[in-house]
């Protein structure tokens, strides 16, 4: 199994590769999912290939945001040549771009990004349909998920890669909107400003106060933590760990690696051991942690750990609702408080330059030690101007002694030399790494001693001076005449050139790439943009349904997790009062964005769901993941694409097409010249939302959850039958609720309203306008359409709707960052 590591820059590089990682991910300035991170330039990035590729190491570099159409070709051009530079694969979030390297880069190996959504075996089918060599699974899978889909991966020729260490997003990746909605700032471009890391309240609206729960901060995972559950990683078939952290510093790196690194060495060696064939017996305890590496980790950065879903640890126990910031470790009490100082009495060692955290009853604040802090028993006084109190608890949260030190040439590579100096023969030396990569040097012709000869232990000192070149002698073998007479700096000077050749030879695979020239993009045959404008409606009870249709929408779309009796959600809020059975005929089923196997321990397997048995051979089908569209294209369904598959861009589009896509529903954050870009660049029929709230999150976490655990019967569960909301620092209302699956949708506080823009949305190509009633009523849901309605009839003499007050236009005329 692979360990895989974060480099936010050179430094981090560095202490991952020296900490023992087998592979290092990063990005460069433009299209990764990092951008704040230091991140490497075009010019470096060859420079960390080469300091990577001579220590072993394998470098994987991120291209995985969603991609805009302005931004295609410079993507592109971006794995070109990071290709070029020596990249050993690409981490891909955008289909369009993916679709584009396996067109015009075969070469380069595609890693399909956690962004894609990939947690089902359709997942894994699309990937391999897709061209991808590595799967990076969801968060959200637990074990005999992982285990079923590296099998069936490892069937189709890839491997997989799962989050074993670090910062957990409380949103399915790559469908989290929460950020780009609030303050234009995406997650899906790199972009997230953590707004899942601020404090928000629960509420049910017909309560007047806040619900009760054990902090402010409902969307804060705790950190994810996978050391103890190695083994099972490894049993299960995982090909790569992967620890997050791009943000990160080169202490937090070399820690967090540090530890993985010998745990897995552990447990490899202890498989390594298992007789083949056998079953293997209760894994030992010799292989978990020790208390000393959890420590470590700990101090590293710790919002509180959790295994998450892994483990079905995906309660409030996974949750930090009282901080969503770092922890540290505990390092002891305030003993007492006087005249302007506290006495600290340490339980660790402590030592100047470690920042310590003060807990106190008025919040938090931190602290740097200084030399004169420390007393000579090991306790500390510290004069604060910051009021504390005896008892207050003390934590480390950055320690001085695991500063890291960089160097560049660190670690060194190990080699072994062999020097020949015969009287009469040039003076030779080679070099020969593990791999028997090769490079030697000739000198002068090797003459008697005029005065003193050179002594073997002298020409050992002398070749072993690697200086600042990359290598380390681990063996040295001389032949050496009696009576040899040479200067020194000839031995310096084969011991440079024959690093240079051995550094050349062990580098060639990558420095002698030659990037083909792409071939052109086929013509796609050019249809007319006329044809009915087509008005659709989501509706998630079957009396919102028969009010759309009877306003006038062409087709209606029904939720699966809403189809079944019992099920249906009226404005937000589950109703058992609303008709199940008279859902308008040719209603389409939409399928969830979570879409988990029944595999035993799921929430499908747990609750007998199977949206996939409403799906028929020959029937429309709203698919919302490029899985979905696979599968139910594979069972002769007539599909459409989802504003949750992000298609951004022409090249996306066109790939969902030939995917066979019958309609592309664009996502809610491009704006109108962007959606113009695609229209003019494809044949695919393309549809846009124009009304009604966005779901900004669907959470694996049950958000109703932060006011008390409850017994997992999501089927009975009495919260469900109250409309709740998150209220924020600027008391915007967010709708939530949660589904048959425990799952629960985030909406935005403002509803969209584009509708008075249909004139220009239909000259930019979109032919299918949709409603979104989620939270709508009846008589909401007729307004809403017959509104829509009258805008597409008054749109074909050049008129429009006005804009309703207090609605947004969302990302139509604002791009996202």
């Amino acid at each position: 199994m692979e360990l895989l590591a974060p480099a936010g820059n050179m430094a981090c590089l560095h202490a991952a590769v020296r900490a023992g990682a087998d592979a290092v991910y990063m990005g460069v300035d433009r299209f990764n999912a990092r951008r704040g991170a230091d991140n490497f330039t075009m010019e470096t990035l060859r420079e960390a290939c080469d300091y990577a590729h001579l220590r072993g190491v394998r470098i994987y570099l991120t291209v995985n945001i969603a991609i805009l159409p302005s931004e295609a070709q410079a993507a592109m051009e971006v794995v070109r040549q990071g290709y070029r530079a020596g990249v050993d694969a690409f981490i891909v979030q955008d289909l369009g771009l993916a679709a584009e390297m396996r067109r015009t880069l075969p070469e380069a190996d595609l890693h399909v990004s956690t962004q894609m959504n990939v947690l089902n075996a359709a997942g894994v089918e699309a990937a391999a349909k897709l061209g991808a060599s590595r799967v990076t699974f969801a968060r959200e899978l637990e074990l005999a998920e992982v285990a079923e889909l590296s099998a069936l991966a490892a069937d189709r020729g890839m491997d997989t890669e799962v989050f074993g260490h670090g910062a957990i997003c409380i949103c399915y990746s790559g469908q989290c909107y929460m950020s780009s909605l609030v303050g234009g700032r995406s997650a899906n471009r790199g972009m997230c400003a953590q707004a899942c890391r601020l404090p928000y309240e629960l509420h049910n609206k017909a309560v007047k106060k806040a619900l009760p729960s054990e902090g402010e901060h409902l969307l804060s995972p705790k950190d994810l933590c996978t050391v103890d559950l190695i083994p099972e990683l490894a049993v299960a078939g995982v090909g790569s760990l992967k620890i997050e952290g791009r943000m990160k510093s080169p202490e937090y790196v070399q820690a967090v690696v540090g530890v993985y690194r010998d745990v897995l060495d552990r447990t490899q060696a202890w498989l390594a051991a298992q007789p083949e064939g056998a079953d293997l017996p209760a894994v030992p305890q010799s292989l978990r942690a020790t208390e000393e590496e959890h420590r470590v980790l700990s101090e590293a950065f710790s919002r509180g750990f959790t295994q998450a879903y892994l483990t079905h640890d995906d309660g409030n126990q996974m949750m930090s609702y009282g901080r969503p910031n770092n922890r540290g470790v505990f390092v002891g009490r305030v003993a007492s408080v006087r005249a302007g100082s506290v006495l600290v009495h340490a339980e660790e060692e402590l030592v100047a330059g470690d920042v310590l955290e003060f807990w106190t009853n008025r919040g938090h604040f931190a602290h740097t030690l200084a030399e004169g802090d420390l007393l000579a028993n090991g306790d500390a006084r510290i004069a604060l101007t910051r009021k504390v109190g005896p008892g207050d608890r003390v934590f480390r949260v950055r320690s001085a002694k695991a500063a890291f030190k960089d160097d560049a040439l660190a670690p060194k590579v190990p080699v072994q030399g062999r020097a020949v100096l015969r009287i009469g023969e040039p003076l030779r030396f080679e070099l020969v790494a593990s791999d028997g990569s090769f490079g030697s040097a000739e000198g002068p012709v090797v003459e008697a001693a005029r005065t003193k000869a050179v002594a073997e232990d002298e020409v050992r000192a002398h070749l072993d001076r690697f200086g600042n070149e990359p290598f380390a002698l681990s063996r040295l073998d001389v032949e050496l005449d009696d009576g040899v007479g040479i200067g020194f700096s000839q031995l310096h000077k084969v011991r440079a050139q024959a690093s240079r050749a051995l550094e050349d030879d062990l580098l060639a695979a990558y420095h002698d790439r030659i990037l083909p020239k792409a071939p052109k993009a086929p013509q796609r045959a050019r249809v007319g943009r006329g044809g009915s404008i087509v008005i659709a409606a989501w509706a998630t009870n079957a009396a919102c349904a028969r009010a759309a249709k009877k306003a006038g929408a062409d087709v209606v779309y029904v939720p699966a997790v809403n189809y079944k009796r019992g099920e249906s959600l009226v404005a937000g809020q589950i109703s058992s009062t609303v008709a199940q059975a008279g859902y308008p005929n040719k209603a389409v089923i939409a399928l969830p964005v979570a879409d988990h196997d029944l595999v035993p321990g799921t929430r499908e397997a747990r609750f007998d769901f199977d949206a996939w048995r409403y799906v028929k051979a020959e029937k429309p089908v709203f698919a919302e993941s490029f899985a979905q569209l696979w599968r139910a294209k594979e069972m002769g369904a007539r599909p459409e694409v989802g504003p949750h598959v992000p298609a951004f861009n022409a090249w996306a589009v066109n790939l969902l097409e030939d995917w066979g896509a019958e309609r592309v529903w664009l996502s809610p954050e491009l704006t109108l010249g962007q959606i113009e870009q695609i229209g003019a660049s494809t044949t695919a029929e393309l549809g846009i939302t124009v009304y009604g709230s966005t779901e900004m999150m669907t959470t694996e976490h049950c958000l109703l959850m932060s006011q008390g655990a409850c017994d997992r019967n999501c089927t009975d569960c009495a919260r469900r039958k109250s409309p709740h909301y998150l209220k924020d620092r600027k008391d915007y209302e967010m709708p939530v609720f949660t589904d048959c699956c425990g799952r629960s949708h985030l909406y935005n506080a403002v509803p969209l309203d584009i509708v008075h823009t249909l004139p220009d949305l239909i000259a930019a190509g979109v032919r299918a306008f949709m409603v979104d009633a989620t939270l709508l009523n009846t008589a909401e849901t007729t307004d809403a359409v017959a509104r829509l309605v009258r805008a597409r009839n008054i749109a074909q003499k050049g008129n429009t709707v006005q804009k309703l007050p207090g609605t947004t236009t969302g990302h139509l005329f604002r791009s996202v960052q």
